[in-house]
C-alpha cells in the first residue's frame, strides 16, 4: 500500500476524496516510476477521455504533467463505481479519440504512443482517501490492489494490449483474489444444524483449504 499526500497549490486534478470514488479501476503509469502513484503527485492537470476502435467504447481520465505530457491513466473497468466515475469526470474537460481502424490502427497507435512518452505499467488499484494529515492539514490518497471480475480481467487485459503492455500475471491474480475471497465468504456461511438429527454434518464445504 502506497499513499501521497495532496496539497491544495492550484493543481486542476481530482482530489483523494474524488479517486476513492471511482471503486476498481486500471491504472497506467510509466514503467519504471518509483511508485503507483507518483504520476498522480507530479500532474498538474486532468481531462476526461472517451475513445472508439476496433474493440469498441472505452473511457478514461488522464492526468498531464507541467510539460503536458501524460503522465497517468486511470481506466473504467466493469468493476468500477459507475456512479462515481460520471461524477467526476463530468467535472473535467473532455475530449474524444475515435479510431475506426482495426489490429493495423492499434498497432500504430501503440508504437506512437511508446515514441512519445516511454513504456506503460499497469495496475488494478482501489483508492482510498485519508486525511487530512496531522500538522499538514492534507489529505493523503492511498492505494490498495483491487479485484476484478472475469469480465473486469479481460476488459483490463484489452486496454493494457492496446498501450503496448505485454500480458501481466498481476492481471489473472485479480481473479484469483476475488475467488479466494469468494472461497471465505463460503466458510463463512454455517447452516444451523439440529443436534442429534440424522442430516449429515454441511457446516463445512468440502474441498476448501482454511
Amino acid at each position: 500500500m502506497a499513499g501521497i499526500p495532496h496539497a491544495s497549490n492550484g493543481r486542476l486534478v481530482p482530489t483523494p476524496s474524488q479517486l476513492a470514488a471511482l471503486g476498481t479501476v486500471l491504472c497506467l503509469h510509466r514503467a519504471g516510476a518509483a511508485r503507483e502513484l507518483g504520476g498522480w503527485s507530479s500532474a498538474s492537470r486532468a481531462e476526461a477521455h472517451a475513445g472508439l476502435d476496433g474493440d469498441g467504447m472505452h473511457e478514461s481520465l488522464r492526468f498531464f504533467d507541467a510539460a503536458d505530457a501524460c503522465c497517468w491513466q486511470l481506466h473504467l473497468l466493469p468493476d468500477s463505481d459507475f456512479l462515481g466515475w460520471e461524477r467526476l469526470s463530468t467535472q473535467l474537460p473532455r475530449c474524444s479519440d475515435v479510431a475506426p481502424g482495426g489490429l493495423s490502427e492499434r498497432l500504430w497507435r501503440s508504437v506512437a504512443q511508446r515514441l512519445r512518452g516511454g513504456a506503460w505499467s499497469a495496475s488494478v488499484l482501489r483508492f482510498q482517501c485519508i486525511g487530512p494529515v496531522a500538522e499538514a492539514g492534507d489529505a493523503m490518497l492511498v492505494a490498495s490492489l483491487g479485484t476484478l471480475s472475469p469480465l473486469g480481467v479481460e476488459s483490463a487485459r484489452r486496454i493494457a494490449r492496446g498501450h503496448g503492455i505485454p500480458a501481466s500475471p498481476a492481471l489473472d491474480d485479480c481473479c484469483c483474489r476475488r475467488a479466494a475471497a469468494a472461497a471465505r465468504t463460503t466458510r463463512s456461511i454455517r447452516p444451523r444444524t439440529t443436534r442429534g438429527s440424522d442430516c449429515p454434518d454441511v457446516s463445512e464445504p468440502r474441498g476448501l483449504n482454511r
